[in-house]
């Protein structure tokens, strides 16, 4: 069963975000890394996004060469539709 928490931060705006962060081998400063972020974030603070740009300065090694990110808000204003009847069929 899925959980709630998650129906209702999609219906509060929050959307899927994926970020590429390209970031240096702590031992090889020239080569370049990729890893792929996904979570849901609300736009267009990207509170969760930031919170981890910030947790891998102060934890990960590998400095951080750029980040790259997309947003799809997962539920949009023109999926709904006002609905004033059901008809029912055995």
């Amino acid at each position: 069963m899925k959980d709630h928490s998650e129906l209702r931060r999609l219906l509060d705006g929050y959307g899927l975000t994926t970020a590429q962060i390209l970031y240096r081998l702590p031992d090889h400063p020239h080569v370049l890394q990729t890893y792929v972020w996904q979570e849901y974030d609300l736009a267009p603070k990207f509170p969760v996004l930031l919170e981890f740009i910030d947790f891998w300065r102060e934890k990960i090694e590998g400095p951080l060469h750029s980040v790259i990110y997309t947003h799809r808000r997962l539920i949009a204003a023109n999926e709904w539709r006002r609905v004033d009847g059901e008809l029912l069929v055995h």
